[in-house]
């Protein structure tokens, strides 16, 4: 079961007593409020799904106190369905990872009718959502800054609204910096949470436990790195994670996952381009594990433009044997360009 990272609400009777169209004055409930502060400081995300006049709406929200819970808002007067899947397009989320709780079972059977993988709960069960395996969402650093990196994110996309050049030369205008790194201690948790939460840029789909994160990390042969990235809107924080298996004569790539938050940046490739550039140094060739999965075609798609191929090499012979899903994409490394729009930095 997926966790759920981004938590949808009605308003109305949901978030607050009373029904604002009707003049109301409404009141936060305090276990909706709770639940709220509860799940941003795990790191779930908030959005609005309201039919209401969007202007008031999102003043009683200010003037309550709780708008900068928020990273997204759809309040009109269409159907539910619709909001919630644009929220989900907005964020960059697959259906799967969102959840809408509303007090109308109406409008949660209209959203489970167009939506069947979007997770529904009823008002009256607010106070629940927290003891939820669904929302047991680890505790890391990262995790209690989500909501600030989503909206630093809006703004970023404000600015390219207003931006009048090409893509490349907005990402240049960001002044981002990549820093590339051994991984301690301290990092591990938020690398697990990474290996869970990421599914587009993932090259594997696998699951790595903070424990085996650990065993890995005191391997001498074994690398485990981690990524992060910012630029003049802020830090990113950790992005990415690469677990790296080094031979004497070909170095195993056992997984490149990166955030879908950053994919725009083009951090996969950059840190592939990075690597190739180690193993030309290192005289070895590189080996990347690979399996499909439904949401990872974008990761495929990277490893083919670094230079990536579905090929044999004697080289694979001295790895251990991989399972039938995985396969071994191999390639003789060659000097790297610099990359054009990210500052990169090794730590």
């Amino acid at each position: 079961m997926n966790l759920v990272k981004c938590l949808v609400w009605d308003l109305d009777a949901t978030l607050w007593h009373g029904v604002l169209a009707e003049a109301d004055e409404p009141r936060l409930r305090p276990e909706a409020h709770a639940a709220l502060v509860e799940l941003d400081r795990r790191g779930v995300l908030h959005a609005v799904a309201s039919k209401n006049d969007h202007d008031a709406a999102w003043a009683k929200l200010e003037e309550l106190g709780v708008a900068k819970y928020f990273v997204a808002a759809r309040i009109g007067w269409g159907p539910k369905s619709d909001s919630v899947r644009e929220i989900a397009e907005e964020l960059g989320f697959a259906l799967d990872t969102i959840a809408f709780v509303d007090d109308q079972a109406v409008e949660q059977a209209e959203v489970a009718f167009h939506l069947p993988a979007v997770r529904c709960y009823l008002a009256d069960r607010v106070s629940d959502l927290v003891t939820l395996p669904e929302f047991d969402v680890p505790r890391t650093a990262t995790a209690a800054r989500r909501r600030e990196l989503y909206q630093a994110r809006s703004r970023r996309a404000a600015a390219r609204r207003e931006f009048t050049s090409t893509d490349e030369d907005f990402l240049r205008s960001l002044d981002a910096v990549m820093t590339i790194g051994q991984a301690t201690a301290a990092d591990l948790d938020r690398l697990a949470e990474l290996t869970r939460r990421t599914s587009q840029m993932n090259a594997t789909g696998v699951h790595y436990s903070h424990e085996v994160l650990e065993a890995l990390l005191s391997d001498a042969d074994h690398e485990v790195l981690v990524v992060r990235l910012r630029d003049r809107f802020g830090d990113h924080g950790e992005v990415g994670i690469v677990l790296l298996d080094r031979g004497a004569a070909v170095w195993h790539l056992k997984l490149l996952a990166t955030s879908c938050r950053v994919v725009s940046y083009g951090v996969g490739s950059t840190v592939l381009r990075w690597l190739i550039d180690r193993a030309v140094g290192a005289k070895v060739h590189l080996v990347a594990d690979f399996r499909r999965t439904e949401r990872n075609r974008m990761m495929a798609v990277t490893y083919r433009f670094a230079g990536f191929e579905d090929r044999s090499c004697e080289c694979v012979a001295d790895l251990v044997p991989s399972t039938a899903d995985v396969r071994r994409l191999h390639l003789e490394p060659t000097p790297q360009p610099v990359s054009r729009t990210v500052r990169l930095l090794t730590a």
